[in-house]
């Protein structure tokens, strides 16, 4: 792990839940920090701006600001401005998330050109989603922010955008363009950001395959917290291995500064390189 020189973090689940720190998390934030690492915060998260993310976490006593947050909304707004320049696009999202797309040509009615999928809540109701689906009918491209099918709350898994965008694309007969994670061109954006290759990175998430193993098919060394999201049986259905399986995110420190798993609840085993090999299985004793 000595080659390490970044490391990127999903937010929910991984570091907060209900924005509520885990134990040790920031903590083992703090530690990074201090051996220099690079820090990006990747997330999906698309209920607040990246100002409000990071004076949110702050205010937790989170290491952070927000040029260290990239985020799903940020990515889709320059997906847009590149490939759909002067469009009128439709937003189905929960939250405000305006600032964060810049240049972008935002419609309230008429018809839209792009509809673009934010995160899932109250916004998505039958009618919206309906509106939705007659907008896809007649023509126009589909743009989701992200595709995850649910993440953790106070009150359990909560039903994500991914649950809705399956449906909507089966009826439409179209096929979304996905801009945050586990498009490849959110990590090399995230890449580019703290301007390391994907050898010297390092992904950690909750989400075994929107997270971990995206990173992975970019190269980026992939580890998978058994907090948040995390469910034994997602880890079994999983169609990869991550490199290294953690308790939670307060376990990273000595996993970088040992070059080990020490610490961790790794029954999946540490490996000497990423992607060298499969492991035992998810092992241990998950949270359930």
């Amino acid at each position: 792990m000595e080659r390490i020189r970044a490391v990127l973090i999903d937010i929910d689940g991984v570091l907060t839940v209900s924005w509520k720190p885990l134990p040790g998390t920031v903590a083992a934030m703090k530690q990074l920090r201090a051996a220099g690492l690079r820090l990006a915060l990747v997330t999906n998260n698309t209920s607040r701006t990246r100002a409000a993310i990071a004076a949110r976490l702050a205010a937790l006593g989170f290491p952070v600001g927000a040029e260290d947050i990239l985020t799903a909304p940020a990515a889709t707004a320059a997906y847009l401005r590149e490939h759909f320049p002067g469009a009128r696009c439709l937003l189905l999202n929960s939250g405000d998330v305006r600032d964060d797309l810049p240049g972008v040509t935002l419609i309230d009615e008429g018809d839209a050109d792009v509809v673009v999928l934010g995160g899932a809540g109250p916004a998505f109701g039958y009618e919206s989603l309906n509106h939705v689906f007659r907008q896809l009918q007649r023509g126009a491209r589909l743009v989701s922010m992200h595709r995850n099918l649910y993440w953790r709350t106070e009150g359990g898994l909560d039903l994500d955008t991914g649950a809705f965008l399956d449906g909507l694309e089966k009826a439409s007969r179209t096929e979304a363009e996905v801009t945050g994670k586990p498009a490849q061109a959110f990590f090399a954006s995230a890449l580019a950001h703290l301007g390391v290759d994907a050898a010297e990175a390092l992904m950690i998430g909750d989400d075994i395959e929107s997270d971990v193993l995206a990173a992975q098919q970019s190269g980026i060394t992939g580890v998978l917290v058994k907090t948040g999201k995390y469910t034994p049986e997602a880890h079994r259905a999983a169609s990869g291995t991550p490199d290294h399986v953690l308790g939670s995110f307060a376990d990273l420190p000595a996993l970088l500064h040992t070059g080990s798993d020490s610490g961790s609840d790794a029954g999946s085993g540490s490996k000497s390189g990423p992607h060298s090999g499969p492991s035992s299985g998810p092992g241990g004793s998950p949270e359930t």
